[in-house]
């Protein structure tokens, strides 16, 4: 069995659909909200932001993409997959906000499907995306760093430095607001800085493609799957409130998540070698 669809099937294990199904019927309601009912929008973006390390990309359709080429644009940088409901969820409204504003943005999907582009190039023809689609390698992720879970978005000012990572469902609205304060234009939003600690600040695990601490590719495809699950079913005792999986990725120095994880890992070997 691939990752794809070990990751998909602990994804509907922890029911990744009805976080989606809420999200979506959210931005369903917010649509019919009166415009002048909009609350102002108040934004982070990182105090010390990083800049963008030089990287080069191959789109699915032969082209070459440079993050030289990208600067004076507001980018945004998203790692997806055709299997991952919340990442098939944003597209469209990633669609739409490339079409308004596609003189002063420019999005770059990085897909982590395992089957190769062609399943990318189908999905891409089928829903009309209209900007660029690389696969990821090692090299485009050594540039966008800490890629636990999908979708994960890196915010790209004019200046090719990374001022916000978003992991999870991007919010039409923000990401609205972001890429027009990043471009110059007017908004009813507010800044505030905040310190970029690196950390994937998630509850839900659902759509995790690392654990930090844990070989995933060192197990067999039944292990794996039964060791997300139960990663993603235990409780952390340390406090966090976190499930065992989402705490080894906010805080892969907990020392008492580790040994628990572990011993699922060793657990689940035990029981497939009977």
């Amino acid at each position: 069995m691939s990752n794809r669809k070990i990751l998909a099937a602990f994804a509907v294990v922890l029911g990744a659909g009805l976080v989606w199904a809420g999200v979506r019927y959210t931005r369903f309601v917010d649509r019919f909200r009166p415009a002048g009912a909009a609350e102002k929008i108040t934004l982070q973006f990182f105090s010390s932001p990083k800049s963008v390390t030089p990287v080069t990309m191959q789109t699915i359709d032969g082209r070459t993409l440079s993050a030289s080429d990208w600067n004076g644009k507001v980018v945004i940088v998203n790692f997806w997959a055709t299997w991952c409901a919340p990442c098939r969820a944003e597209i469209p409204d990633l669609i739409k906000l490339q079409d308004k504003y596609r003189d002063q943005l420019q999005i770059i999907g990085v897909s982590e499907d395992e089957d190769g582009p062609e399943v990318v190039k189908k999905f891409v023809a089928q829903y009309h995306v209209n900007y660029p689609i690389v696969m990821s390698t090692p090299e485009v992720k050594k540039s966008f760093t800490g890629i636990y879970a999908l979708p994960t978005s890196f915010i790209v000012d004019r200046g090719l430095h990374v001022v916000q990572k978003h992991v999870g469902l991007l919010h039409p609205a923000v990401t609205e607001a972001e890429t027009r304060t990043l471009a110059g234009i007017a908004t009813n939003a507010s800044i505030e800085y905040v310190e970029d600690s690196d950390r994937v600040l998630i509850k839900n695990a659902a759509q995790a493609t690392e654990i930090p601490g844990i070989e995933l590719d060192k197990l067999s495809a039944t292990n794996k799957t039964v060791v997300l699950q139960k990663l993603n079913a235990d409780s952390c005792t340390c406090g966090c409130g976190l499930t065992l999986a989402a705490c080894r990725i906010n805080d892969p120095s907990c020392g008492i998540s580790l040994p628990l994880a572990m011993k699922i890992v060793k657990d689940a070997d035990r029981a497939n070698a009977n």
